[in-house]
């Protein structure tokens, strides 16, 4: 796709390389090699549209003051045929170019032109990239941790895949494991308690109505529960629910079973609901995996002993103490891990071993790129060492590490607790709000910051609300149209004599502002920061409502007129590109 802006900075790196080879060949500056010089886009337009700091570079080389370097390559730069019409030394001696208006025009007609493809560039070509996110532990529903994840995980692997990236999403079902016996254990004393003689008498007092048998024995305050529970289970009312419908199912036979085999069945028949619930919630926000990898397989296909096997080969490992220890600490991590205990069982950081192996490697994914929880900062040095000890170039793993984020309403905090089952889930946070705004407003910060959801923010229509902002926008091009067919008036095809007539403040800075797309689109894939785009179609909504109050379109001259319907089109064309890469609705009337 175009990159207007891109291709404008090579031209100014041409033109000024192109003058100082003139000045070199007058004798003006000696035949020295040309330091590198950037040419960037002044944060100040009065500073030009292009500038390049070649003559501050140049001036220990060239033993010139910077300014007379500076204009000694302006007045040999020939601008005809360019994207410029002027070229001015400024300050110490930056040398700045000026748009002429065919650039203005020539960026509007791309938009027009490449219409869903714009913003498209080719940076990833010929990668492939592994996005993994959520992977919700699936001993319960999802918080509201996990809804952050989902959107920043998705959202990205989107900007990835219009960098050029070849893009696969992927849930990691840790379905074995610690986690996995503690949901057995769980499922069993609840089971237990649900068939002694006080469980059934609570089941017959409630008509066997599962929600009141789970407030009966559990009460949302944490206080005064009907049964005893240890510490470390799981306390939430869905293991109790499970509990429950499965005495409904398939009755109370198994309470004369030794534990472990009420635990097996009972996880048997829970962890499957709890995936597909998963994945159902996951839909309904409007994510779908390409796979769903299951930690199991790593231990049924031999993936976690081959690992074991493959670090023991590589010389980064020993025994102590009857335990399997990996010398993280020799290849950057804070401290040597554990890789088997002295029973004899691996740890978790094993079979996680394995699947990343498995992405890089096995599957031969060229990146991989995890959005984990803010108490994953020690995860990242180890992971990395293991991919090293086990000839995996390190950088092919990119670990985005994600805050939590503070549920608000009314000004107060929600206090979240996912040990007590009081966490608001994803289900519950979404009949609560809009997905575009839950998608939206997860993504209006880089991921590593911290920032209060505002829950009545998120449902209100008004132009505080960032989604309904830039939705509006868009909805306020479609009423132009309508009002213009309304009127009889036809859009004509914009050509670059009427595009010229743009030339007014706000028509200049949202060309120039909609042209940067591509380039933003690449920041964001490579800063694994899709806020960048969100923040970045909020910012192009401004812009536009204050083209419209500023600059009328019907009523003027015709080509006045034509022009500014063009450049209204084009920037419809970017809302809707990027509102459909973020997976929200783009409405034509609000």
């Amino acid at each position: 796709m175009a990159d207007l802006v891109r291709k404008a900075q090579q031209q100014v790196r041409e033109l000024v390389m192109n003058a100082l080879g003139e000045c070199v060949a007058e004798g003006v500056f000696p035949a020295e090699p040309i330091p590198g010089f950037n040419v960037e886009i002044p944060a100040d337009p009065k500073n030009g549209d292009m500038s390049a700091n070649t003559a501050m570079v140049c001036a220990r080389t060239f033993r010139q003051a910077p300014r007379k370097i500076g204009e000694e390559i302006a007045r040999r730069v020939f601008l005809e045929g360019t994207y410029f019409d002027r070229c001015e030394v400024a300050g110490a001696g930056f040398i700045n170019f000026f748009f002429s208006k065919q650039w203005f025009a020539e960026a509007v007609k791309t938009v027009l032109t490449e219409g869903e493809e714009f913003g498209s560039t080719d940076m990833g070509r010929g990668k492939s990239v592994l996005v993994e996110y959520v992977s919700a532990n699936p001993t319960g529903p999802m918080h509201i941790g996990n809804a952050r994840g989902g959107a920043i995980g998705d959202c990205l692997a989107s900007v990835l895949e219009k960098a050029g990236y070849t893009v696969a999403r992927e849930f990691y079902v840790n379905d074995a494991g610690n986690q996995i016996e503690k949901f057995g254990l769980s499922l069993m004393l609840r089971f237990r308690q649900l068939t002694s003689d006080e469980g059934r008498a609570v089941i017959e007092a409630e008509g066997g109505d599962t929600e009141k048998v789970c407030t009966a024995i559990y009460n949302e305050s944490g206080e005064g529960q009907r049964f005893a529970m240890p510490e470390e289970v799981y306390l939430g009312t869905d293991i109790i629910a499970h509990a429950k419908n499965y005495i409904d199912e398939f009755g109370t036979d198994l309470a004369d079973k030794p534990d472990d085999e009420v635990k097996k069945a009972l996880v048997a028949y829970a962890l499957p609901k709890n995936i597909d619930g998963l994945e159902r919630d996951l839909k309904k926000y409007r994510i779908v995996y390409d796979k769903w990898f299951r930690e199991s397989e790593l231990h049924r296909n031999g993936a976690v002993a081959d690992i074991i096997g493959r670090l023991k080969e590589s010389g980064y490992t020993y025994e102590q103490d009857g335990a399997l220890w990996f010398r993280s600490s020799e290849l950057g991590d804070e401290k040597d891990r554990v890789l088997i205990r002295d029973n004899g069982i691996p740890t978790y950081f094993v079979p996680d071993i394995a699947y990343h192996y498995n992405k890089l490697v096995t599957r031969g994914y060229d990146i991989a790129i995890d959005i984990l929880g803010a108490d994953h900062h020690g995860y990242i040095p180890r992971m990395k060492a293991a991919m090293q000890a086990l000839g995996v170039d390190p950088k092919r793993l990119n670990m985005v590490i994600m805050q939590m984020v503070n549920l608000v309403r009314g000004g107060e905090k929600y206090k979240l607790s996912k040990r007590s089952g009081k966490a608001i889930t994803l289900s519950t946070l979404l009949d609560e709000i809009p997905i575009d705004a839950a998608r939206f407003f997860f993504n209006l910060r880089e991921p590593n910051s911290q920032f209060d959801f505002d829950l009545e923010l998120a449902i209100s229509q008004s132009s505080d609300n960032p989604v309904y902002y830039v939705q509006y926008a868009h909805a306020r091009i479609c009423s132009v149209l309508r009002r213009l067919a309304e009127e009889g008036i036809e859009i004509k095809p914009a050509d670059t004599d009427t595009l010229c007539c743009l030339g007014e403040p706000d028509e200049i800075e949202l060309i120039k502002y909609i042209s940067t797309l591509p380039q933003v689109i690449n920041e964001s894939a490579k800063a694994c920061d899709p806020a960048r785009i969100t923040r970045y179609v909020w910012e192009l909504a401004t812009k536009y409502h204050r083209f419209y109050t500023n600059c009328r379109i019907m009523g003027e001259e015709e080509n006045v007129m034509q022009a500014r319907i063009a450049l209204s089109l084009a920037v419809k064309q970017v809302i809707a590109n990027i509102l459909g890469m973020l997976k929200i609705d783009c409405p034509e009337k609000m």
